[in-house]
């Protein structure tokens, strides 16, 4: 039954949310910016612009929409029946992620491990005599280009970054875990302290990210158009990135609401979401760094 029809001060058994127009604006936002996105790369120089729209647009409405889920939850419009499908929807959620992430990784394999060698084999030597099935990380400058389309660039290894970005995510998800056994402890103090060690962590891979991706472009003529090699390094590398951008908007969030007095040790599923994501996060991350940096 609805919300609205339950007597004042009890806890409805289903909780029905009004018409919202929050995932329409959330989906307007997100494609402006892959459409401001795409066009960027491509040089136009109106992509910008597009993609600074679309975050506003997409932050604004998410803010919007994180307040009135949380008015309600505090209101007590969430009962033990929805706790059980926002865990279930979260569940399923995290699965579709790791199968975004499974295609990307497919995608890298597929071109290393079986297209590169197959493009290399002495059938196609007729049609590429001058073609090298050398993947690009093995022999930095090998582009593996015959017509010299695309042009020398040099890969990105484990060290510095890369590896201290490692080391960075892994503390930030021990942080994350004192933090949750401080609320399970009601240490609200203790909680708050480690939450936002965890959201500077974040924060500080963003910060470590963004110079990767100056240095790679500016420095090594890594670009999104250095073959095969460079869109599947940006592709995994930026989305990832800017899913470790979403968690740490989440727990930036579920730290002021800690502050603000709300959760309890025994009901705080707004905070176990949000740990559930970053520990994703983390560990997508150990496999971009073994496959993409090392091997």
């Amino acid at each position: 039954m609805s919300a609205a029809a339950t007597p004042h001060g009890t806890t409805p058994h289903y909780f029905i949310p009004a018409p919202s127009r929050y995932p329409v604006c959330v989906a307007i936002g997100l494609f402006l910016m892959i459409i401001g996105g795409s066009q960027w790369v491509n040089g136009h120089e109106w992509g910008s612009w597009c993609v600074l729209t679309g975050v506003v647009v997409w932050l604004a409405t998410l803010a919007q929409w994180f307040t009135t889920a949380i008015g309600e939850s505090e209101g007590g419009l969430y009962s033990d029946h929805v706790d059980v499908s926002f865990r279930w929807s979260m569940s399923w959620f995290i699965f579709s992620e790791v199968m975004f992430f499974a295609s990307f990784f497919g995608a890298l394999f597929w071109a290393r491990s079986i297209a590169l060698p197959m493009l290399g084999n002495l059938d196609h030597q007729l049609l590429w005599p001058d073609f090298h099935a050398i993947w690009p990380s093995a022999q930095a400058g090998i582009t593996g280009s015959p017509a010299d389309t695309i042009a020398p660039f040099r890969t990105m290894g484990p060290w510095p970054i890369p590896t201290f970005n490692t080391a960075i995510l892994l503390t930030s998800g021990v942080t994350l875990t004192i933090a949750h056994h401080a609320l399970i402890a009601d240490h609200r103090s203790k909680a708050i302290l480690w939450m936002w060690i965890t959201v500077a962590l974040g924060l500080s891979f963003i910060c470590c990210q963004a110079y990767e991706y100056h240095e790679a472009y500016t420095e090594m003529n890594l670009k999104l158009s250095s073959g095969i090699y460079g869109s599947t390094f940006f592709m995994l590398t930026g989305f990832h990135g800017f899913h470790v951008f979403v968690g740490m908007l989440m727990l930036f969030f579920i730290t002021l609401r800690i502050q603000k007095g709300h959760f309890t040790p025994q009901r705080h599923f707004g905070f176990e979401g949000a740990a559930w994501y970053w520990h994703f996060v983390d560990v997508v991350w150990l496999g971009l760094y073994v496959v993409v940096y090392w091997l």
